[in-house]
């Protein structure tokens, strides 16, 4: 198969990474800004999903899942913690490990996280076809399948 880019034509502003790195930025300052009124950042709001949908249950869960380092996940979850979304509970067959869940208050925030991340997503893919936003999904799937 063909490479896509070469070095002699490849202009950094017109490619893939280039434009991933600007929607995801964008991405993130949006949802920042739309669950400010909930306290929570879009930071915050990935590990009450990741615990909601349960794809985590630890700090070392969670760090691999969102690819954050260790010492930003502690104090990420300090944060959710002092909030009262998410609480530490000791591993019953491993009294060493911390896991993570979310308290009431926590699941009861995860919706309106939700509503507010639906809203820029659609915002987003404003224009796009559902047809053409499943193929963006499944285009990106593809693209992490080769990382």
């Amino acid at each position: 198969m063909a490479e896509i880019y070469d070095a002699k034509s490849y202009n950094p502003l017109s490619s893939a990474g280039y434009l991933l790195n600007r929607v995801r930025t964008e991405l993130l300052t949006a949802l920042d800004r739309e669950l400010a009124p909930l306290d929570v950042t879009a930071a915050q709001y990935a590990i009450m999903v990741h615990l909601a949908h349960d794809m985590a249950d630890s700090a070392a869960g969670l760090c691999k899942g969102i690819a954050y380092d260790p010492g930003a996940m502690t104090r990420m979850i300090d944060r959710l913690e002092a909030k009262k979304l998410i609480r530490r509970v000791r591993c019953p067959n491993d009294r060493r490990a911390i896991n993570l869940e979310l308290t009431n208050e926590g699941k009861a925030a995860v919706p309106q996280m939700k509503e507010a991340v639906v809203g820029v997503l659609n915002r987003f893919l404003r224009g796009f076809s559902k047809t053409e936003a499943r193929q963006l999904e499944e285009l990106l799937k593809r693209m992490l399948a080769n990382a």
